[in-house]
């Protein structure tokens, strides 16, 4: 196919601010995981499908299965709705988290972030 450009799980993007690999990136509605470090700029890969672990507020409750939002101030999964910065409905746990729990596993789902949500 002479078409074809990229498998679309991995794309690369160029970046607003500086990741580190396995930090998450996320502008409009892309939302993925970065594959190496990169500073603003820099063009690098980002997976945005597949599971990941992820960061989770300490007090938030995921039940196993429950659609989950970034919160952009604390780079934290939520579960309850974010404000204008955050992204909203970009995947779903695929095991649950309970409340002092530091991390969830994340199934990312690409080009599901509410519109109009999301920072940079």
């Amino acid at each position: 196919m002479k078409n074809a450009h990229q498998d679309g799980r991995v794309l690369d993007v160029v970046l607003d601010k500086a990741v580190k690999s396995g930090g998450v990136v996320a502008k409009g509605k892309l939302f993925g995981v970065a594959v190496t470090d990169g500073g603003i700029g820099d063009r690098i890969a980002v997976h945005v499908e597949g599971v990941f672990r992820l960061p989770k507020l300490a007090t938030a409750v995921v039940a196993n299965g429950a659609a989950v939002n970034w919160s952009s101030a604390d780079e934290r999964v939520i579960v309850a709705a974010g404000g204008a910065a955050d992204f909203n409905g970009f995947g779903y746990a695929v095991e649950a988290a309970a409340n002092g729990d530091a991390e969830v596993l994340v199934r990312l789902t690409p080009g599901t972030a509410a519109a109009g949500t999301g920072g940079a």
